[in-house]
């Protein structure tokens, strides 16, 4: 752990200075709030909070703290699950919320330059105006700067891609104080390194987005959706693998236990068939073309062994299902309202989805359990409730954490298809990329010498590994 500095009453009239009055707060109710994100990791305070508005802002927060050495921690809106935005080490946390404009929309180039702390659901409200839309969907209202940061993906990641692809520029703040712009706004380029690749996914562990350019795609003219109901979890696995391999383009396609359609049952006041499920969206230009998708879906989950298929759901129905889906981590805590979540999160090759999901619900026998995720590309999650202040049974739950990720790696697949890693996934970094983790631990130390920028975060510590 990096040797830092204590910030002195003395350095939070410096910071007033830098970004005014009103925007550093060292209260307890705003350190406590910027202490834990959505999971079950342990708080830690900041020592300060403070609110950038602009690029030149947290510039000079960072500059003044790589002269102090004080660890920095970019904060989008808390929603992480895996402790990424936690100031573990204290230090200041760059709330990033403030910094919340639209910049530019390009209508003619199919981009929008944002500030890092615009909602992505409020910028796509923005972006219906035009026709266009935002694809990556987390479900949490997440900031732009929060999802490049964790290279966040959702629902539409099969048809559309996680957030690293729609990412064409980026203003960067690095540990020593500079402002580096990255990319351009060509749709393609062959020109040096992937710098807005390198910055996207690192959690803010080599330097702080401030300004995007994103790509954008036009809203769909058609979208239909459709509904299906299996007797076993293997006979919806195989329908995933047989849509996707038959060529097919699910904008969507959701896998939900029994159990989690049992939750919502109960929570939502709904009367769903308590099976595994399959949740599917297909977007296109003509009604008849997706006809015709929706006959070859019908097909595969009629010769599968589907019990209930609802196809070409209306608008209102369909909106209805994706909030439903959305809300399910929700239902599932409203349903057990004295125990504590976590929520696990890996992805598999889609030959051994089927396989993963089997190995999940045998392991998960015993435990409150419920499985689901964007089954169209191999992630999976799994949320387990217990007692977090009973320390066996919650060393139970983080063993069987630990076997379902091996496992997924066992499988060639990743510890986390879409949380990032934060604190929680740490201990299996060395395990999925061998020599690669000291690269990354070269790419830190070149970027952040000090290592001021969310420390803790990723690397497991040299006695873990």
């Amino acid at each position: 752990m990096a040797d830092y500095q204590i910030i002195t009453e003395t350095d939070i009239a410096a910071l007033r200075r830098l970004v005014g009055d009103g925007y550093v707060s060292r209260g307890e109710s705003h350190r406590e709030l910027h202490a834990h994100d959505e999971s079950f990791h342990e708080t830690h305070r900041p020592d300060v909070v403070v609110w950038p508005h602009s690029t030149a802002d947290v510039q000079a927060v960072v500059r003044l703290a790589a002269e102090r050495r004080w660890p920095v921690t970019p904060w989008g809106a808390g929603s992480s699950l895996e402790g990424n935005p936690i100031p573990v080490s204290g230090g200041i946390v760059l709330d990033m919320q403030e910094m919340n404009r639209i910049l530019d929309i390009r209508e003619t180039d199919f981009q929008v330059d944002v500030q890092a702390g615009v909602i992505y659901k409020e910028l796509n409200q923005r972006l219906q105006r035009q026709g266009l839309f935002f694809p990556p969907d987390p479900g949490a209202s997440a900031t732009v700067g929060g999802m490049i940061a964790n290279n966040a993906s959702g629902i539409r990641t099969v048809k559309y891609g996680p957030t690293k692809d729609y990412v064409q520029r980026l203003t960067v703040v690095l540990a020593d104080g500079r402002v580096i712009p990255i990319g351009n706004r060509a749709r393609k380029s062959s020109s040096g390194y992937d710098l807005c690749r390198l910055f996207t996914g690192s959690e803010g562990t080599l330097g702080i987005v401030t300004e995007a350019t994103l790509r954008l795609v036009g809203l769909p003219e058609k979208v239909m959706a459709v509904r299906a109901a299996f007797p076993a979890v293997e006979n919806a696995s195989q329908t995933v693998f047989e849509v996707m391999s038959s060529g097919l383009t699910p904008s969507a396609m959701e896998f939900l236990d029994g159990a989690v359609m049992g939750v919502l049952n109960r929570d939502r006041g709904l009367d769903l068939e308590e099976k595994p499920t399959l949740l599917m969206e297909f977007h296109g230009f003509s009604e008849q073309g997706l006809q015709a998708e929706l006959e070859l879906v019908e097909d595969i989950c009629r010769a599968n062994g589907c019990v209930v298929l609802d196809r070409g759901i209306g608008p209102d129905e369909r909106h209805r299902l994706w909030e439903m889906r959305h809300l399910t981590v929700e239902s599932i805590k409203r349903v057990h309202p004295a125990l504590h979540l976590l929520i696990m999160d890996v992805a598999v090759p889609l030959s051994r989805y089927s396989d993963m999901v089997t190995f999940i619900e045998e392991e998960t026998r015993g435990f409150t359990a419920y499985v689901f995720g964007h089954a169209g590309d191999g992630n999976i999650h799994v949320v387990v409730m217990d007692d977090h202040h009973a320390p066996d049974r919650w060393c139970r739950v983080q063993d069987l954490n630990r076997r379902i990720v091996l496992q997924a790696l066992e499988y060639e697949g990743t510890c986390t298809g879409e949380h990032g890693i934060g604190i929680g996934k740490r201990e299996f970094m060395r395990r999925e990329h061998g020599p690669g983790l000291d690269l990354m631990r070269d790419l830190k130390s070149l970027l952040d010498p000090q290592g001021i920028l969310n420390p803790g975060k990723i690397f497991p510590p040299a006695a873990e590994e």
